[in-house]
């Protein structure tokens, strides 16, 4: 037989042990809540220094575009033109395309183990290096900065460039339908002498479910067959795309804002006062 006070002992073992153990359990949802918050603090830091959101803008620096420095753009993308036009730049800067054969080194890339969106960066640093290569030599007395750029539809890690038939473009489409992708754009800068600066900028992309009719209906119009993953965000391709995480720009073909940042700084460090 229990006695009262053996009972009053038990009890008090009882909740001594409750107690004790509800509040590790609260220690330990603090503690975790606690390392979760230090690590979104930590990512809103390095993402706000990765933005350099206190260095100038090329708006700030228009006055030597086309004069002390020139823009080359080393391709024949009319929306690549157009992000330029639309920065301010229009009549401030003349374009071609690089003589880059990009066949053969989408090939040699193809070889190797490299992410897409190093991938991307390669192609527009090789595009603006075999664009320097081709232009005479200035002796320095002008400063150009040749921009080479590339586009690329990454689907989880499987690159996807310009159609090579209706029948490519098709099966793209088919692939990306109802599906999250990945937008690298590659950019680089080079002065002639040296790349300057070069970056890949990404952004996601997420399509709509697409009927049969969709995808034939669009690759019909003939739009998706200059453009990597077959489509184009600025055109009728727009009508396949649900939902995008990034710069709308850089879909597009050409990051706006990080290249408005990345150019000023290239011009800051410069000596043309």
């Amino acid at each position: 037989m229990i006695h009262l006070y053996d009972m009053r002992v038990i009890l008090f073992i009882l909740i001594n042990h409750f107690t004790i153990t509800t509040s590790w359990s609260l220690l330990q949802h603090h503690n975790k809540h606690q390392v979760r918050q230090n690590n979104f603090i930590t990512t809103m830091s390095a993402t706000t220094m990765d933005s350099d959101s206190s260095s100038p803008l090329l708006i700030s620096k228009m006055d030597v575009i086309g004069d002390k420095v020139k823009l080359l753009l080393a391709s024949q993308s009319p929306r690549r033109r157009e992000i330029l036009d639309m920065m301010g730049l229009q009549n401030r800067y003349t374009h071609q395309p690089s003589p880059l054969d990009e066949e053969a080194l989408q090939l040699e890339l193809a070889e190797q183990e490299i992410t897409p969106s190093v991938y991307a960066k390669v192609l527009a640093e090789r595009k603006a290096e075999a664009m320097g290569a081709s232009m005479p030599s200035t002796n320095g007395e002008d400063i150009t900065f040749i921009i080479g750029s590339d586009t690329i539809v990454d689907l989880d890690g499987c690159v996807m460039n310009k159609p090579t038939s209706e029948a490519d473009a098709h099966q793209m489409l088919s692939k990306l339908s109802g599906n999250w992708h990945q937008v690298h754009t590659g950019v680089a800068v080079y002065s002639g002498t040296e790349i300057m600066f070069s970056f890949t900028d990404t952004t996601s992309v997420k399509f709509a479910n697409l009927s049969k009719k969709d995808i034939q209906s669009y690759v019909a119009s003939q739009e998706p067959m200059d453009k990597a993953g077959s489509y184009g965000i600025q055109g009728i391709g727009g009508q396949l795309v649900e939902e995008i995480r990034g710069d709308y720009f850089t879909v597009m073909g050409l990051p706006m804002h990080r290249l408005s940042r990345e150019l000023a700084k290239a011009i800051d460090s410069l000596d043309i006062s």
